[in-house]
């Protein structure tokens, strides 16, 4: 996937992507969406139903459907305030949609992750692309939709998340950094030539034998 540089763009205050692509991306404004939330029961994991999603920051976070990408794709580009649909293809709600929360509220969508369980690396789960709407920022709901993922990936013994962002995405970065996880870069080259990215890993609690590694 093709990546579009960051270096001139001013990062909007919000959430924005955590994994390939255009990645000025990873989670921004930690400072707003940090400050607070509410937990509740938990969402659906791996191949298992929905029970019905939890309440976090006002929002009503549940299991992503396919059906989900028509309405993210169309908010990204002014949740952003600049092009990035392209860094979305419709591919990662019908085949991860299972492993990707949608958040609403009466008004509509108000937030979204996009996440996976690597089917190549048995210990790892990887955040790509995460959003909240301008209206819901500063409610916590970033900070809340990173734990309800991580909590899917735990309960399927998945013992690292990670995510990347540029360089240049300094937010993105110092929420990582507020989440736990740990910073690696900027790694040269790492999508392409002259396409450099910041890493993000975070190491999950170990739940005893049912783990694949602690």
């Amino acid at each position: 996937m093709a990546a579009a540089s960051c270096a001139s763009a001013s990062p909007p205050p919000h959430v924005q992507a955590a994994g390939e692509g255009d990645q000025c991306g990873g989670a921004q404004g930690a400072a707003e969406d940090e400050d607070e939330h509410r937990g509740g029961r938990p969402v659906g994991v791996g191949g298992r139903p929905s029970v019905g999603g939890v309440e976090i920051g006002g929002a009503h976070v549940r299991q992503a459907e396919p059906e989900d990408y028509d309405r993210i794709v169309a908010v990204v580009d002014e949740w952003w305030e600049r092009p990035i649909r392209s860094v979305l293809p419709r591919l990662f709600l019908d085949h991860f949609h299972r492993t990707s929360l949608v958040a609403e509220d009466g008004d509509g969508l108000t937030g979204f992750l996009v996440g996976l369980l690597s089917p190549s690396a048995p210990d790892a789960a990887y955040i790509h692309f995460v959003g909240v709407a301008p209206r819901a920022r500063g409610e916590g709901l970033a900070r809340g939709l990173y734990e309800r993922f991580f909590a899917m990936a735990a309960a399927e013994h998945r013992t690292e998340v990670k995510a990347i962002t540029s360089p240049q995405n300094e937010r993105s970065i110092a929420f990582h950094t507020a989440m736990g996880f740990t910073v690696t870069g900027p790694v040269r080259d790492h999508d392409g030539p002259g396409v450099d990215r910041m890493i993000f890993r975070l190491r999950l609690p170990h739940h005893g034998p049912g783990s694949r590694r602690p």
